[in-house]
């Protein structure tokens, strides 16, 4: 089969289109036939191997542990291990491989049963493969990590990005009131994604309007969690779910002491796939309440390219791959 490979760590030109071995599938295995693949910020932290936490956690001190990069998929059951009991050959799934191996960036992959579900009936491939990732990790930091209420006031930093486009929309299907900060030109697209507002931060600075949040999902972090504290309520949240590493490890390190101190609660996400979150995202994709934005798709053989577009950090919403 055809994947994109590296075998160093680097920029986007270390990878490569090559021919592969398909891989095998185990007795808990699925095998897909993958349609469409997306682009997360784990992916090009991944290939350069910075921040170095990432060889500790994923392997891969000196060079990459996984040749394949790529975590969201959508795609066709091409075959099923004999413990396998949730899919069978022809369905049409979608999930995320970041705790099996990656290896989306191909024709084939192969992951557990847990790590998929049957794909939204009414979003083709590309879009599909573009929620995995990205909407696993809105889902949980607003719902098991803020522990978002109906009727409560949500900000989302970063809201046009792959992660805050569908935060937004997430938040908004669980009865929040939603305010969504972005650059000029994004303002537009984060307001049809149901904010209901949207705060230009080249012109206002979200500190100094004088509202407060009960909930602020910080999916860009480059500011200090400190700076946000004055605008939570008294018992508010702040969940750091991506963006500057150093502000995102500092508010992994002191969230907790902070949260002990203030009262208001500093936390970070990690994330984690799941069969029934990619069940909900699923469900909410089909109900209309869930819509993919997709910036630009990319062929396979431009994977390198489709990375280092994302780095450039000019994206609105979320880059797919079409396999």
């Amino acid at each position: 089969m055809k994947a994109i490979v590296q075998s160093e760590y680097g920029s986007p030109d270390v990878l490569s289109l090559a021919e592969v071995e398909t891989p095998l599938v185990p007795d808990q295995g699925v095998l897909v036939k993958v349609h469409a693949a997306s682009v997360d910020a784990g992916v090009w932290h991944l290939m350069r191997g910075m921040p170095f936490l990432i060889r500790l956690m994923y392997g891969g001190l000196r060079k990459p542990k996984h040749a394949i990069l790529g975590s969201a998929i959508a795609g066709r059951v091409e075959a099923v291990g004999k413990a396998v009991t949730q899919f069978q050959p022809g369905d049409e799934v979608f999930g995320d491989l970041s705790e099996s191996g990656f290896g989306g960036f191909a024709e084939y992959a192969c992951a557990p049963e847990e790590s998929l579900a049957l794909k939204p009936n009414n979003l083709n491939f590309e879009e599909a493969a573009t929620i995995p990732v990205s909407g696993l990790a809105a889902l949980q930091a607003l719902r098991d990590v803020g522990h978002l209420q109906a009727g409560q006031k949500v900000l989302v930093l970063g809201a046009s990005g792959g992660v805050g486009s569908f935060a937004v929309q997430i938040a908004k299907a669980l009865g929040a009131e939603v305010t969504g900060v972005a650059r000029t030109r994004k303002a537009e697209m984060v307001a049809r994604l149901g904010a209901d507002q949207v705060i230009d931060y080249t012109q206002t600075d979200v500190t100094l309007a004088g509202k407060q949040y009960d909930l602020i999902l910080d999916a860009a972090a480059f500011r200090p969690f400190s700076a946000y504290l004055p605008i939570l309520t008294a018992t508010g949240t702040y969940v750091v779910v991506g963006g500057s590493t150093g502000d995102f490890l500092r508010a992994l390190a002191l969230g907790p002491f902070v949260s002990k101190a203030a009262g208001k609660k500093v936390k970070s996400l990690e994330s984690k796939p799941n069969h029934a979150d990619l069940v909900a995202l699923k469900n909410l994709a089909e109900a209309g309440k869930l819509a993919p934005f997709i910036d630009r798709t990319f062929l396979l053989e431009e994977g390198p390219a489709a990375i280092r577009y994302l780095e450039d950090r000019n994206v609105t919403g979320k880059v797919a791959i079409r396999v």
